[in-house]
């Protein structure tokens, strides 16, 4: 099973990268939220260098390759490593 790790980076499969700074529960649903930050974004996203938040089962989604067809990497969120 996939799993989230804090102060870890991560690719997302439109290129930029993210440091995930922790997981956070929605005060009124309780869904568990990845906390990252965005950074080397480029126009290939709606993400600029910041903070955000994104439900969990999103982040580790697998990415809708019939949407994106050419995208080589397999989950949304990839952890990067060393």
């Amino acid at each position: 099973m996939r799993e989230v790790k804090p102060y870890t980076m991560y690719k997302h499969f439109k290129g930029f990268k993210v440091l995930v700074l922790g997981i956070a529960k929605h005060t009124e649903t309780l869904e568990d939220l990845v906390i990252y930050y965005c950074m080397h974004s480029d126009n290939n996203s709606n993400h600029t260098n910041g903070i955000y938040a994104r439900p969990l089962d999103m982040f580790l989604s697998e990415v809708d390759h019939e949407k994106y067809p050419d995208v080589k990497q397999k989950y949304r969120f990839e952890e990067i490593k060393k």
